[in-house]
């Protein structure tokens, strides 16, 4: 009597830039006859978030869908979405057009990310617009579209998602009346370099700020402030990301935050079958500081995961990826960019990209994240390993 070996069964919950990495890369390490890999994702094709405020103000982007991004590399995509899992019984319930059905694994990618947050200020979720997904950025960009020359328009936040939004839009609609509200000092974060150069932009676009202002309210109509109202006939909410709550809802250990604790290999202290990756990640960077939750972040801890998983199941040595910053790349509408070069842990230093030569760098580090998560290993030879024996998962026993 032989005993068949059944395939290690990988599932990867979400497909923005690290779960779509991540998963392309697991397949490109590992053999298909050893190993099945499904990507759930509740969307067809991949979603350029870094582009999303972009989307908002009647942008075009290029479709990129996972058929084609996927093809032959024995990824398989499962539409729907995640609305259960179960750690101890290593399921996961994912809703489609037919409905709720279970998903086994033997090993678990969480990749569900992170959407808007509306800190509990009252009116936001009613009220006000997000540019954190697709959906939203849709629904603000048909919104924006009815908007009469004039209307005010308030960008709720002064970090990098808020000063993108507000000068794309202002560089795009100038017949608005754009103004940013900043709870601390407009690029307060940056070197003074930087921040000379987005005061510069804001001032060409003329776009209001409001600084050392905090939101205290939302309405239809206008924003409450701890300096009055602000006419608003649109508000886009831009305070920072919150994690998909739903590994709160398990027994997984969580942060404060509601992210994942991981170990440097991006593996659950609670649960060894379960990788978090990117923004539900709990990740200590440099200094043992957390990364904040962003692309630059996200990919390497894709990366780390990935290959993690591929040396625990060939018993091959586990790799060991830093994730550090380099710079923050942020675009100021099509023609202006600014790039703030920082410490490993992301503290600006005084050097610094402006001006149009920045805008172009900015566009090519869009456009090569998204090549990235078509090409996980950048563009580097790679060899699929056999699965040792004693990782696969035991069949029943044949003759």
């Amino acid at each position: 009597m032989r005993q068949t070996i059944q395939q290690h069964r990988v599932v990867v919950i979400g497909a923005g830039y690290t779960g779509a990495t991540a998963a392309g890369r697991l397949a490109r390490r590992l053999r298909g006859e050893d190993v099945s890999i499904t990507l759930v994702n509740a969307e067809p094709d991949f979603v350029e978030r870094v582009r999303m405020h972009q989307l908002a103000v009647g942008q075009t982007l290029r479709p990129r869908p996972f058929d084609a991004m996927f093809a032959g590399t024995g990824v398989e995509l499962r539409l729907g979405r995640v609305t259960g899992i179960d750690v101890d019984r290593g399921t996961v319930t994912v809703t489609g057009a037919d409905g709720p059905s279970d998903l086994e694994y033997d090993t678990l990618v969480y990749a569900l990310g992170s959407a808007w947050n509306p800190q509990g200020v009252p009116g936001t979720a009613e009220h006000a617009h997000e540019i954190a997904g697709r959906e939203g950025a849709l629904r603000l960009r048909d919104r924006l579209a009815a908007l009469a020359p004039g209307s005010p328009v308030t960008v709720v936040g002064g970090g990098l998602t808020g000063v993108e939004a507000a000068t794309e839009l202002a560089e795009t609609r100038p017949d608005l009346d754009v103004s940013l509200i900043a709870r601390g000092g407009l690029g307060d974060w940056l070197s003074p370099k930087g921040a000379r150069h987005l005061r510069k932009v804001f001032g060409n676009l003329r776009i209001t700020t409001h600084e050392h202002t905090t939101v205290t309210a939302v309405h239809a109509d206008r924003v409450t402030t701890t300096e009055g109202d602000i006419p608003a006939a649109v508000t886009i909410w831009t305070t920072g990301f919150a994690v998909h709550p739903i590994a709160r809802a398990t027994t997984l250990e969580t942060g404060d935050t509601g992210q994942i604790v991981v170990d440097a290999t991006m593996r659950s202290l609670s649960h060894p079958d379960v990788y978090a990756i990117g923004d539900a990640a709990l990740v200590a960077g440099p200094g043992d500081k957390p990364l904040r939750m962003s692309c630059a972040s996200g990919v390497p801890t894709a990366w780390q995961a990935a290959d993690a998983i591929a040396a625990r199941l060939t018993d091959t040595k586990l790799p060991a990826i830093s994730a550090r910053y380099f710079n923050q790349c942020i675009s100021l509408g099509r023609k202006e960019g600014l790039i703030q070069y920082v410490t490993a842990d992301d503290r600006a230093v005084s050097a610094a990209l402006t001006g149009r030569l920045a805008a172009l760098y900015k566009e090519l580090v869009c456009k090569g994240a998204a090549w990235g998560v078509a090409n996980p290993t950048m563009g580097l030879p790679t060899r699929r390993r056999r699965v040792t024996a004693g990782r696969a998962r035991a069949g029943a026993p044949a003759a």
